[in-house]
C-alpha cells in the first residue's frame, strides 16, 4: 500500500518541476549575456592589459585611481574624469603646459592624494576604495599592488608619441575598462585623421626643397637651453621634415653639442618654451655665437609650445606639428588658422573651448622668436 501511495506522489511532483522549469508559452529563449550587458549587475568581466595579465574588474567601473604618467591624462582624453577618487600629489598646483590636469584642477585639486609620481600610497587607495587601479608599470610591480590592495590593477603602456601603438593601445584598454569604447573609437579616428592629413599636405614636397631643421630648449630629466634637442621629434617626424638630431645616430631626446649645430647651420630653428630663458640667458653671455647662425641672422627662429611634460601631451604636440607645417610649408598650410587649429584640437581631446587664447595669456604662443629678448 505504501508504493501504491507514493508513486502518484512521486508522479505530481515529477509534474510539478517540470512545469516550473518549461518556458511560458510565446516566449523566447534567455539571451546570452555579453560582458558589456553585466554592467550594472555587480557581475564582474576580465580584461587584458598592457602586461598581457588577464584582470578581472567589475562589470561596471564606478570609480578609478590612476598610478603614474599617461593613466590619468588618457581617462581624462577618454571624459572618464569623473570615476577618479584619488590623484597623485603631482596633479595638483600644475602649469597650463600640462593641460589636461590644468582644465581640471578644481576636481583634482578637490580629491585625496593616493601617490605621487608614480609612487603609490596604499593606505590611502584603501581609504578612497577604487573599483580600479589604472598604473603605467610593470607586470610584476602591478601584481604586487594588487595583491596589497586586493583591487584590480589595470596596465597601460607609456606613451611618449603621438601616433605610436601605444596610443591607440591605451585607448582601446581603458574605453574597455571605463564602458567608453565609442569615445576611444572617436579619438583614434580623430587622430589618425590628423596624421593623415599632415602625411598628405607634405607628401608631395622634394626632399631637397625641405628646409633643415634644428629643435632646440627640448626638455629631458629637467630643462636645457639650446644643446637639448630630440631625435624623432614627433610633431617634425609627422610632417616628414628633416631633423639634423636624427643624423647623430641618437634617439629621443638628448644633449648635442652647440658647436655642431654652427657646422650644420640650419635653414630653421625651433625653440621649445621650456628652455627659453635658458637659451636667452645663454645669449646674453655668448651673442656672437648665436648672431653666427644664418637662421637667426635672417629671422627664422620661432616657437614650439612644449608638450612634454610628464610624458606627451597629445593636443600640444598636433598643435606643434601644424605650427612647424605653416612655417617650413606655407604653401601646403595656408588654410590653417593656427588660433583655429589650436582650439579645435582642444575641443575635441580635451572638451576646452578658447583654449589658444588662454595659452596666449600665460605667455605661450606660435611666433617667430628674437633670442636674448
Amino acid at each position: 500500500m505504501k508504493k501504491q501511495i507514493r508513486l502518484p506522489s512521486l508522479l505530481l511532483s515529477l509534474l510539478l518541476l517540470a512545469g516550473c522549469a518549461a518556458a511560458p508559452t510565446g516566449s523566447s529563449p534567455a539571451p546570452s549575456v555579453s560582458p558589456e550587458q553585466t554592467a550594472g549587475t555587480g557581475d564582474t568581466r576580465t580584461i587584458t592589459d598592457a602586461a598581457g595579465r588577464q584582470v578581472e574588474i567589475p562589470g561596471t567601473v564606478s570609480s578609478v585611481v590612476c598610478v603614474g604618467v599617461c593613466t590619468l591624462r588618457y581617462t581624462t582624453y577618454l571624459q572618464a574624469q569623473d570615476l577618479v577618487v584619488g590623484v597623485e600629489s603631482d596633479e595638483v598646483g600644475v602649469p597650463i603646459t600640462k593641460p589636461f590636469s590644468y582644465f581640471n584642477q578644481d576636481l583634482f585639486a578637490s580629491l585625496p592624494v593616493t601617490g605621487n609620481n608614480g609612487e603609490t600610497y596604499d593606505e590611502e587607495i584603501l581609504k578612497v576604495n577604487p573599483d580600479v587601479i589604472i598604473a603605467n608599470t610593470d607586470a610584476d610591480s602591478a601584481q604586487a599592488l594588487q595583491d596589497r590592495t586586493g583591487i584590480p590593477v589595470v596596465v597601460v603602456p607609456l606613451n611618449e608619441g603621438m601616433f605610436d601603438d601605444n596610443v591607440f593601445q591605451i585607448l582601446s584598454i581603458l574605453g574597455e575598462v571605463y564602458h567608453k569604447e565609442d569615445r576611444a573609437e572617436e579619438l583614434a579616428d580623430y587622430l589618425k585623421g590628423i596624421q593623415s592629413d599632415l602625411a598628405e599636405r607634405t607628401a608631395g614636397v622634394a626632399d631637397e626643397d625641405k628646409p633643415t631643421v634644428y629643435v632646440s630648449g627640448v626638455s629631458f630629466k629637467g630643462s636645457h637651453g639650446f644643446e637639448g634637442t630630440e631625435a624623432g621629434y614627433a610633431p617634425l617626424a609627422a610632417l616628414n621634415g628633416v631633423n639634423l638630431a636624427d643624423t647623430t645616430g641618437q634617439s629621443g631626446a638628448f644633449s648635442l653639442d652647440p658647436e655642431q649645430v654652427l657646422t650644420w647651420d640650419p635653414d630653421v630653428i625651433f625653440v621649445d618654451f621650456n628652455g627659453l630663458s635658458l637659451i636667452n640667458e645663454d645669449y646674453a653671455s655668448n651673442p656672437d655665437f648665436y648672431n653666427s647662425l644664418t637662421a637667426v641672422q635672417e629671422g627664422r627662429v620661432y616657437s614650439q609650445i612644449s608638450f612634454r611634460y610628464s610624458a606627451t601631451n597629445t593636443e600640444l604636440a598636433l598643435a606643434d606639428a601644424y605650427y612647424m607645417g605653416k612655417v617650413l610649408y606655407p604653401e601646403e598650410f595656408a588654410d590653417v588658422d593656427m588660433a583655429a587649429k589650436f582650439d579645435e584640437i582642444f575641443e575635441t581631446m580635451l572638451g576646452v573651448e578658447d583654449a589658444y587664447a588662454q595659452y596666449q595669456a600665460a605667455g605661450y604662443e606660435f611666433k617667430e622668436m628674437t633670442l636674448g629678448g
